[in-house]
């Protein structure tokens, strides 16, 4: 059955076609193309969200395509291995506890590019991407194979400390020392679509609550909130420390919430 696209992503797919025939010499190809297409108001500007834009979703192809075939490789070895520990489930045994832990090798990337510290990292859950928040006040989306930057987030004004992606991937929500949690459409090259305020201090932590329809903070003005991400409503303030709290950890089933602070105490709450 064949894909259909909407009128906004054909008309993205269309203006970025254009892109790649303009900037590769293709004259008479991006003239033809631009009057079939009904782009003849189309200019070429290397500051639209379409320019490089075809070539970055063809090498994106290709490193997904490297990703899958090693995926499946890893695949085979564990069904290999799976396999034999059926056949013969004494080989369990056969490993000492130092067989399990990693080997210390030199780190596969180093990711340099933030002009300051960075404070916290974080996987995508589904893609080969990592996010970085930094000093800086800016968010860098990386290619954990390439070790290339994919873009730079923007947005903050001050000092990101920590960042996060929800469970499937489609949003990340970051907070700063300039009082604001960001959230941002990561299928949407990253845009802030939201703003959460309300803390009076520098936020420590932000975390999506299991089912990712809330966020939990934890601030210098010694409160942790609650926040319901589709309204951006703050729905609940409680102040469990007498100090900076620096960590707000959900349980992974959300029932619990461990919390640190300057003032020496950890509790669940």
């Amino acid at each position: 059955m064949p894909i259909e696209l909407t009128n906004r992503q054909q008309n993205d797919l269309h203006q970025a076609m254009l892109d790649y025939l303009h900037s590769a010499g293709f004259n008479k190809t991006y003239e033809q193309f631009k009057e079939e297409s009904s782009q003849s108001d189309y200019l070429p500007d290397a500051t639209s969200k379409t320019s490089g834009l075809l070539v970055k979703k063809w090498t994106s192809v290709i490193r997904l395509q490297k990703k899958i075939v090693d995926l499946e490789s890893r695949l085979a070895q564990a069904l290999q291995d799976s396999a034999n520990i059926v056949t013969n489930p004494a080989s369990l045994n056969q490993r000492s506890n130092p067989d399990w832990l990693p080997t210390v090798t030199p780190p596969k990337l180093l990711l340099t590019g933030h002009r300051a510290n960075v404070n916290a990292v974080a996987f995508h859950p589904r893609y080969s991407a990592l996010v970085s928040a930094s000093d800086d006040s800016t968010m860098k989306v990386w290619d954990w194979d390439t070790g290339e930057v994919e873009r730079t987030v923007q947005g903050h004004t001050r000092r990101v400390s920590d960042c996060e992606y929800d469970s499937k991937g489609k949003y990340l929500v970051s907070g700063s020392h300039d009082l604001f949690i960001k959230l941002w459409d990561v299928d949407n090259e990253y845009k802030n679509i939201a703003t959460f305020r309300g803390h009076e201090h520098s936020i420590s932590t932000v975390r999506f609550l299991p089912g990712d329809d809330r966020i939990v903070s934890a601030s210098r003005d010694q409160t942790v909130r609650i926040w319901e991400v589709a309204t951006t409503h703050c729905v609940k303030v409680f102040k469990p420390h007498g100090d900076w709290i620096r960590t707000a950890l959900p349980s992974l089933d959300g029932r619990l919430l461990l919390t640190s602070s300057m003032d020496h105490v950890s509790l669940s709450c």
